[in-house]
């Protein structure tokens, strides 16, 4: 991870994105007063963590200098009020790390001229409990050093991919940027069809929770066994498991579901990059 050797970082946005990574970077041992925080709406929380661990929040621009990483955590529909002032932070030396979703790496670029490399990463929110994934790409031409510091700072949040072409990042958000809310509609999901089951709903919602959680944690944990092994592992032929699969696996089951609601985020991606 990062020491107080590297130059500075400088996020612009302090909320739940940007301040998630801002809290792996401390725990990881970035020096505090090697980052600054730009948030013209700073929360309480933000200016608590400042106070304690000393970074800058909204210093004068001038004094912050072109930072070696600019990290870009705002709202997508900011960009362009935010550019006048991104701008002549972006210098030759300086890499931009966007986690803007929909913005490209041209969009950026027209933005920034002087950037002197750019990255495109698409996170997601359980980056706030640290299990996160980002997938990451870079504009054509950027050097292994480039995508190691990414990566490394991204890695404060979760795993990183590095997808290496620009295109996929909308596939990338269709999967596990909008993932993580598919789980949570299955556990609704389950926890209902468990109170039509006759369940009292405040059983039905724990055990679906409990299931839910159980189940990504032992994928966390068990490395070893593919996702269709785990399931394998816990299907008797002929058993319950095995019943309720059919219906699942069938032709009209959860996989072309799935497909299909992958490929409608990744259009809406598309759509919104424009």
């Amino acid at each position: 991870m990062m020491t107080h050797s590297h130059p500075s970082i400088i996020l612009i946005g302090g909320g739940k994105m940007g301040g998630a990574m801002l809290e792996g970077w401390l725990k990881r041992g970035v020096a505090p007063d090697s980052i600054a925080v730009i948030d013209p709406h700073a929360s309480p929380w933000l200016l608590a963590l400042a106070q304690q661990r000393g970074f800058a929040v909204n210093p004068a621009l001038g004094s912050a200098g072109e930072p070696s990483v600019l990290v870009l955590a705002i709202k997508p529909q900011m960009l362009d009020s935010a550019a006048a002032t991104l701008e002549p932070l972006a210098g030759p030396r300086t890499l931009v790390i966007s986690v803007l979703a929909g913005k490209t790496i041209a969009d950026l670029a027209s933005r920034m001229p002087r950037a002197g490399n750019i990255v495109r990463a698409m996170p997601n929110t359980p980056a706030a409990v640290g299990r996160g994934i980002t997938g990451i790409a870079a504009r054509p031409g950027a050097g292994p050093e480039v995508m190691a510091l990414a990566s490394d700072l991204l890695s404060a949040v979760g795993a990183v991919v590095d997808v290496r072409d620009e295109a996929l990042i909308d596939a990338v958000t269709a999967v596990s940027g909008s993932g993580p809310a598919y789980v949570f509609y299955l556990t609704e999901c389950l926890a209902k069809a468990g109170t039509a089951a006759g369940l009292p709903p405040e059983i039905a919602a724990r055990l679906a929770r409990a299931t839910v959680e159980g189940a990504g944690e032992l994928l966390f944990q068990d490395r070893e066994n593919a996702p269709d092994q785990l399931r394998v592992n816990v299907t008797s032929p002929g058993g319950t498991t095995a019943a309720a699969l059919a219906v699942l696996m069938g032709p009209d089951g959860l996989a072309p579901l799935m497909e299909r609601a992958v490929a409608a985020a990744k259009r809406r991606a598309e759509e919104l990059a424009g």
